[in-house]
């Protein structure tokens, strides 16, 4: 374990964004694989295409824009150390966050094929899941810039992610049954009409 430990952070080190996309398409596609399978007890009946939308999303959306967003984060010099964590977690949290998740849903919506939808869910999941962020991620990102040295800042947030990225699979597909069950109401209202 402890050679694999520091293969990856040579590989983080050496191929940042390599390496951080690969970790984030593994941790968003298990993400699904738990939620499918742990919280809404799929078994047989998991989704692929939903766990492949997932991985698809993590390791070419999010893992290079994170990546990209690290490194700019890093760059900022600070005259001190409470400084750099305040404004930095201020940042993380007060900037890219709300974007993030608007993100997620519209990317979510569009890669089922459902573009038109992306507003609505949007609308829907935001603020709850905004507002579960902030609990979960305002003290990891405390921790993380206070303590963690930068190239390992996005595994953190990763590994963190791994449940993190459970819920919003879970929110997302919840999202998903509600928009269907909104359409074919609509459908029978129209056939009653």
């Amino acid at each position: 374990m402890a050679s694999f430990i520091r293969a990856y952070n040579t590989f983080l080190i050496r191929r940042p964004y390599v390496a951080s996309c690969s970790t984030a398409a593994v941790l968003f596609g298990a993400g699904d694989i738990i939620a499918q399978q742990a919280i809404e007890g799929k078994g047989k009946e998991h989704d692929f295409a939903r766990t492949g939308r997932l991985t698809f999303y993590g390791g070419a959306l999010f893992g290079p824009c994170m990546t990209k967003w690290y490194q700019f984060l890093n760059t900022i010099k600070f005259t001190t150390p409470m400084r750099a964590v305040v404004t930095r977690v201020g940042l993380d949290q007060g900037a890219l966050t709300p974007v993030a998740v608007a993100f997620f849903f519209g990317s979510m919506s569009t890669l089922e094929g459902k573009p038109l939808e992306a507003v609505e869910r949007i609308q829907a999941a935001y603020v709850p899941t905004i507002i579960r962020n902030w609990g979960v991620f305002l003290p990891t990102q405390i921790i993380n810039f206070a303590l963690v040295p930068h190239h390992l800042r996005f595994v953190v947030v990763s590994v963190v992610s791994l449940f993190w990225n459970t819920y919003l699979s879970a929110v997302n597909a919840q999202q998903q049954k509600l928009e269907a069950a909104a359409l074919r109401t609509e459908v029978r209202e129209g056939k009653d009409d």
